[in-house]
C-alpha cells in the first residue's frame, strides 16, 4: 500500500522514508534464518548475563560492603561502588553480545541483528543508570532529557547521522565558534565534571576537617585551595571537551583584568585579605571578635569575600575580610588565652574590711570555671563610697561573659552568699538631710 506524500513537508517525507526502511529491515530479519540464529544468540547472551550477574552481585556485595560504623574515605568509596551494582546485568549482556557479534561476523560476515541487540542492552544500561543510580537533581535532569534520548537514537543506529548533522551546525560568540554537538557534549560533560568535582570536594573537605593536628585556619585554607583547584581543572577540561580554543579566552581574561582594576578591586582586596587571614590564623571560625567599628560576634563562617559574625542575640553580621586587615580587631577567643572579668560590690562602713578579701577570694575560687592560672581570684579595695566601701573581685575564665555563660552573675551570687554567711552587711544608699533654721512651728 503506497501513500502520496509529495505535498507533505520535507520532515514528514524523511520520517516516512525512515519508517519504510525500518519496515523493510524488520521484514528481511523475520524471513532470514541467519537473523533467527542471531536472535537466539541474543537470548543466550541475556540468560548467561542474568546468571553471572546474580552470582557477582552477591559476591561483590559481601566484598565491598563496609561496616555500618565505618566512616573512612575508603568506606564511602566502597558504598559508592555498591550503588552501581544494578548496571551489572545490562553491561554483562552488552559484553556477551559483543563477543557473540564478533563470532557471527567472522563466520557469516553478517551481524546486523545482534548489533542492534547490543545497542539495546546499552540503552537499558543508560536507562538503569539514570533511573536507579543517579540521585543528583541536575544529573538526573540531564540524563532524562539528554542521555536517554541519545541512547535511544544510538540503539536505532541513527547516532552517527545525528552527530554529523549537529557537527555541521555552528554557533558563534564573537571570535569563539563551536558546533551544536560540542555544546551538547559540553552540557553533558559539564554536568558530570562538576558533579564529580562537588563530590570529590566534599570528600576532601571532610578528610581535611578531621586532621585535628592542623590549625583550623590552615584546614580552611587547604579546603578552599582544594575547592578552587578541583573546579578550575573541571572548567579547563570542559573547555577542552567542547573544543574551545583556550587562546580565544585571552580577550575575556583581559576584560576581567580591567574589571579587577576598576570595579572589582574591592572584591579582589577582600579575597586576598581572606587568604591572609587563613594563613596567619589571627581570626578563624569559632572566635569571638570585636572590630574597631563596633561589630562584635562569633565567627560562624569565613567565605572568599567576607566573614559572618553571629551575635549572642541571634543576628548575623557580614564583615568584609578587608576590615580584619585594615582596622583594629580584638579577639576574645584566641587559642591558649583566657579572659579577665571583675565583679564590683560594696560593704558597710561597720565592716572589718581586712577580712573581706580572704572571704570573697575563697568563695569565688569555688566556681568550677574560674581559673587559678594565670591568676587566682583577686579581691581589691577600690574606694570609699557615699554609702559603703567599694570592692571588686577580678577573676579569669576561658570563655566569654555572655551568651551561654554568665560568669559575673554566678560570681555575684557567690559574693552575696559569702557576705551573708559572715554577717557582713551590703549597704544601700543613705542620705542625711539637714534643715537650716529648724522645722516650722505648727499654728495652734
Amino acid at each position: 500500500m503506497e501513500f502520496d506524500l509529495s505535498t507533505q513537508p520535507e520532515i514528514v517525507q524523511q520520517a516516512a522514508d525512515y519508517a519504510l526502511q525500518g519496515f523493510e529491515l524488520a521484514r528481511s530479519w523475520a524471513l532470514s534464518p541467519a537473523a533467527w540464529s542471531q536472535f537466539a544468540l541474543l537470548v543466550v547472551a541475556y540468560l548467561l548475563a542474568l546468571v553471572v550477574a546474580r552470582r557477582m552481585r552477591g559476591t561483590l556485595g559481601r566484598l565491598l560492603a563496609p561496616e555500618a560504623e565505618d566512616e573512612t574515605m575508603l568506606a564511602h568509596a566502597r558504598r559508592s561502588v555498591l550503588l552501581f551494582l544494578p548496571l551489572l546485568l545490562p553491561l554483562l549482556a552488552y559484553a556477551f553480545t559483543a563477543l557473540g557479534e564478533s563470532i557471527v561476523r567472522s563466520l557469516f560476515d553478517s551481524g546486523a541483528v545482534i548489533a542492534f541487540g547490543k545497542r539495546v542492552f546499552m540503552f537499558l544500561a543508560v536507562r538503569t543508570l539514570v533511573q536507579e543510580i543517579i540521585k543528583d537533581p541536575l544529573l538526573r535532569l540531564l540524563g532524562r532529557y539528554v542521555l536517554i534520548p541519545l541512547a535511544a537514537i544510538y540503539a536505532l543506529g541513527l547516532l552517527d547521522l545525528l552527530v554529523a548533522e549537529l557537527n555541521g551546525m555552528t554557533v558563534s560568540l564573537g571570535n569563539i565558534s563551536f558546533s551544536v554537538m560540542s555544546l551538547i557534549r559540553g552540557i553533558v560533560a559539564g554536568g558530570v565534571l562538576f558533579w564529580l568535582g562537588g563530590w570529590s570536594n566534599r570528600q576532601t573537605a571532610d578528610f581535611i576537617e578531621k586532621q585535628e593536628n592542623m590549625r583550623p585556619s590552615m584546614r580552611q585554607l587547604m579546603a578552599k585551595a582544594t575547592e578552587f583547584t578541583i573546579f578550575g581543572v573541571a572548567f579547563l577540561l570542559l573547555l577542552n571537551i567542547m573544543g574551545i580554543n583556550l587562546s580565544a579566552l585571552a580577550v575575556i581574561g583581559g576584560a576581567i583584568g580591567v574589571g579587577l582594576g576598576f570595579g572589582l578591586q574591592k572584591i579582589a582586596s577582600n579575597f586576598i585579605s581572606g587568604v591572609i587571614l587563613l594563613i596567619e590564623g589571627q581570626a578563624t571560625v569559632g572566635d569571638f571578635v570585636e572590630l574597631d567599628g563596633g561589630e562584635s560576634g562569633q565567627i560562624v563562617r569565613m567565605t572568599a569575600r567576607a566573614a559572618i559574625l553571629e551575635t549572642f542575640d541571634g543576628r548575623w553580621i557580614v564583615v568584609p575580610n578587608e576590615d580584619f586587615i585594615t582596622t583594629r580587631v580584638t579577639n576574645y577567643s584566641d587559642s591558649g588565652s583566657a579572659n579577665r572579668y571583675e565583679a564590683p560590690f560594696s560593704v558597710s562602713y561597720d565592716t572589718d574590711i581586712n577580712q573581706v578579701p580572704g572571704i570573697i577570694e575563697a568563695a569565688v575560687a569555688t566556681h568550677p570555671d574560674v581559673l587559678d592560672v594565670p591568676c587566682p581570684p583577686d579581691c581589691e579595695l577600690r574606694g570609699f563610697g557615699d554609702s559603703g566601701i567599694d570592692f571588686a573581685v577580678e577573676f579569669w575564665v576561658n570563655g566569654l561573659d555572655d551568651g551561654p555563660n554568665k560568669y559575673t552573675s554566678d560570681v555575684l551570687f557567690l559574693i552575696w552568699n559569702a557576705l551573708k554567711e559572715h554577717d557582713i552587711e551590703i549597704p544601700y544608699p543613705q542620705r542625711v538631710v539637714e534643715i537650716k533654721g529648724g522645722l516650722p512651728q505648727a499654728e495652734a
